[in-house]
């Protein structure tokens, strides 16, 4: 009989009385790692001090790294290693005051047993609330039970109950009395619409191409193509290296041709010549030659949708993909042709990209884009990060944003009153443009596709784009990130709270009606497109359907 040294059982401590384990999960790039670190300082000093209200102690889970110059967990070897050290049965606190990548947490907290919470700050100037949708979004996909809560400044009774809740029981409930599953719909010319054009993908099939998967962390955002398929879409795997290649044999002349036609177009850019600083004329060149090449790539593997990663990878060589997302997005835009000169590529017609290669936006974009053409309306869509919101004149206003990379005809005037701001060059080093504005005032129909239960399924609700005074748009903007392009958003019949509640994700997505009738119609052929595929539809909030 062979004998063998056998590895010893892993042990953990002990959970103690009282005590809670804080974890703070961080981006992957060291320097926005530093930037954030002082605010999320400040949050773990007032959540810890909220819990010690309740007899509570706070025990940090990993300590300040002096060299890195920050305290977060910063990659999935670091939360492994992390997770060893607290007891799998204790309450674990995961606070987020910035944005975060969720892969370096979710192993752990896939076997942790205790009650989990996750606790953000609720502020403009650091994302931790898009952080916590985007790790919540995670767990929600990986079957995994969690508690959420949220405050401005965390001394709110709201937020000091929720606490009292968890400490007692585990969980906070909230109130989810907006959101109703889809019944049985009735006949009209939008529900044959929804499902006409649900039985063509079915039996046509569509393709999406991903330029690397995984973007920003986000596991939330990888649909299985086990759930894909069903709905009759199929990914190409894409390399980024690959766009990179492309970029290089695309000419200047056709870069500076795509240039000029913004810019005849009446969009302004700000630019400079510190490339480490400011906005200049070389990285702008760089990004309209990703916007020729993504085009060309995706004509060469007939795709539906396209969605670039952008982030780990491409902004160590070359500037930022938002203002080529947002060209992909519009109708109207750059013309560019096919390698043989044949051909305009989607002439006259958006290409639907998913920003930051978000699946769940894949699905939704090209959905949208089908069903918005077929009604005959703008279908120029994009996704928005959940960024921030306070109230204004009696009522809460969202602020939604995403990295620049807005379709123009969002804007009242496109292009002409489009500006190209540089990326922070904390989190884009090499720069590039975004497509900076406010949206236009309108009805919106917005849309969130994720996974739960090993199944897929889609919220939707109404909200009306609102003009505020120019003052109060320029104080939300310098509260976030001034360079990108904002929707001042009003949600129909939904709560602040109860919206981030329930959303499954760190994005959703918008499209524009004309009207507001015209909106609830599309509203309704849509649930009926999800539906007939098999999607398990929610609407939330006042809808007509």
């Amino acid at each position: 009989m062979s004998t063998y040294t056998l590895p010893l059982t892993p042990s953990r401590p002990a959970a103690e009385p009282k005590t809670a384990y804080l974890i703070a999960s961080g981006d992957l790039r060291p320097a926005a790692n530093r930037a954030g670190w002082p605010t999320q300082v400040a949050m773990e000093a007032a959540v810890t001090a909220a819990f010690a209200e309740l007899g509570w102690t706070v025990r940090r889970a990993h300590e300040f790294d002096a060299e890195a110059g920050h305290g977060f967990i910063s990659s999935q070897r670091m939360g492994l290693e992390v997770f060893k050290s607290i007891p799998p049965d204790a309450p674990l606190i995961v606070a987020e005051a910035v944005w975060q990548y969720s892969h370096h947490v979710l192993a752990g907290l896939r076997t942790h047993r205790g009650p989990i919470l996750t606790v953000a700050n609720f502020a403009g100037d650091w994302p931790g609330l898009v952080g916590l949708l985007g790790v919540n979004a995670g767990m929600a996909k990986m079957g995994v039970g969690y508690s959420t809560i949220w405050s401005v400044d965390f001394t709110d009774d709201w937020f000091r109950d929720g606490l009292r809740s968890w400490v007692s029981t585990g969980t906070i409930a909230h109130d989810a009395s907006h959101v109703s599953d889809l019944g049985i719909l009735g006949e009209s010319a939008e529900t044959e619409l929804g499902r006409a054009l649900a039985a063509e993908l079915l039996a046509d099939k569509a393709i999406i191409g991903v330029f690397d998967e995984g973007c920003m962390g986000m596991y939330n955002a990888i649909i299985d193509d086990e759930l894909l398929n069903p709905i009759g879409i199929y990914k190409e795997r894409l390399s980024q290296s690959a766009l990179w290649a492309e970029m290089q044999r695309v000419s200047d002349a056709e870069a500076d041709a795509v240039g000029a036609w913004l810019l005849a177009k009446g969009m302004t850019f700000r630019l400079g010549t510190d490339e480490a600083t400011e906005l200049t004329s070389s990285q702008l060149r760089w990004q309209y030659k990703m916007y020729v090449a993504a085009l060309r790539i995706s004509d060469d593997f007939g795709l539906d949708a396209v969605g670039i990663q952008y982030q780990q990878g491409l902004k160590d060589i070359c500037p930022a993909s938002d203002l080529a997302e947002g060209l992909l997005n519009n109708a109207d835009r750059p013309p560019v042709t096919s390698r043989d000169g044949a051909r305009v590529l989607w002439e006259g017609r958006p290409l639907p990209h998913f920003n930051e290669a978000d699946e769940g936006v894949a699905v939704d974009a090209l959905l949208t884009n089908r069903l918005w053409t077929a009604m005959g309306l703008d279908p120029a869509t994009t996704l928005h990060d959940v960024r921030w919101g306070e109230e204004y004149d009696g009522q809460f206003v969202w602020v939604w944003e995403i990295s620049g990379s807005v379709p123009a005809s969002h804007f009242a005037t496109g292009y002409a009153e489009a500006e190209g701001w540089r990326q922070d060059p904390v989190y884009f080093p090499l720069g590039g443009s975004t497509i900076k504005g406010i949206c236009k005032p309108g009805e919106v129909v917005w849309s969130r596709v994720f996974v739960q239960g090993g199944a897929l399924h889609a919220d939707l609700g109404r909200a009306s784009a609102v003009s505020l005074p120019a003052e109060e748009s320029e104080r939300r903007s310098k509260a976030t990130t001034p360079a990108w392009p904002i929707m001042h958003a009003v949600l129909h019949g939904v709560t602040r709270d109860q919206f981030m509640a329930r959303h499954k994700a760190n994005h959703l997505n918008v499209a524009y009606a004309p009207d507001a009738a015209t909106a609830d119609k599309a509203m309704l052929a849509k649930a009926a497109l999800l539906s007939a595929l098999g999607v398990r539809v929610h609407l939330c909030g006042e809808v007509k359907i």
